[in-house]
Parts: structure tokens; sequence; C-alpha cells
């Protein structure tokens, strides 16, 4: 069988398992930018990784803290005003807390999506690199900073 180029660069050769594209040092960076090592890439997927797993203990510690601010609410008979508020201000500050958890944590997998796909460091919305060095820095972006300043200007 021939061997094919695939859409982001990977050649396969017929029933060979692919190389995930990540692995091909193949991401895209800026014009001017050194291209990613394997192990630059290996170093983002670990980082990733790890993250995915402390958020993930971040959330089961979260779902423990609810159950028992929820288990130990009641209905607040012989309470006063003071310890029922400070109970409402500490139930939703822990669900804030796990509501950023759960949005990151999905940040993170996607970003460890986008590094397996091979559109690692592109921009979702013009599709230009975003850079190398701010996928270092903040390893889930999803926008260049051109379309991050215009989402923020906007909102």
């Amino acid at each position: 069988m021939a061997a094919k180029k695939t859409a982001v660069g990977v050649t396969t050769a017929g029933s060979e398992a692919a190389v995930p594209p990540a692995r091909t040092g193949e991401l895209a960076v800026r014009p001017g930018e050194d291209p990613w090592t394997p192990d630059e890439v290996d170093e983002a997927r670990s980082e990733l990784q790890s993250e995915v797993l402390r958020l993930r203990s971040e959330l089961a510690h979260s779902r423990e803290e609810l159950t028992g601010l929820m288990r130990d609410s009641g209905d607040g008979a012989g309470d006063d005003q003071a310890d029922t508020g400070t109970k409402n201000i500490t139930r939703e500050h822990e669900l804030a807390l796990a509501a950023n958890a759960r949005e990151m944590l999905e940040q993170t997998e996607h970003a460890l999506e986008r590094l397996d796909a091979g559109t690692y460091g592109l921009c979702e919305v013009c599709g230009k690199p975003i850079g190398k060095a701010r996928m270092q820095a903040f390893p889930r972006a999803t926008l260049c900073v051109e379309d991050k300043q215009k989402q923020e200007r906007r909102g």
C-alpha cells in the first residue's frame, strides 16, 4: 500500500497505526518561532495530563464538601441569621469553586484533544497559529492574541 499524507501532515501507510500528529513536531508555530520538539510536545502533554488529574481530584473534594454542607444545612432551626448567612456564603463559594474547576477541566481536556488531533496551537476563530510561547505559557489557549483581545472587547 502506498503511504499517504493526512490533512495535518502525518504520513501513514495502509494498515499501520497512525502516529498522533502531536508526536511529529508539526504543531503550528508563528513565523520566526522554532518548531515544537518532541520533548516540548511531551512536556505540554504531561503538564495537561497532570492538570486533568489535579482538577478531577479538586472536583471530587468539592463534591464531598458540598455534600457535607448540604447535609449540615438542614432547615436552619436553632441557627441565628449570621450562622445561616455564613453557611449560605460558604456553600455558594464552594459551588463557584467547583464550577470554575469544571470549566478548567473541560478546557484542559479540550487542549489534550487538540494536541492529539494536531490542531493544538491553532486559533479556533481564524485558524492562524496562536504562537508557541503563548501555548507554553497558557497551554489551554484556543485563541490567538488578536482574537482573544476582540473577544474581551465584546464581552
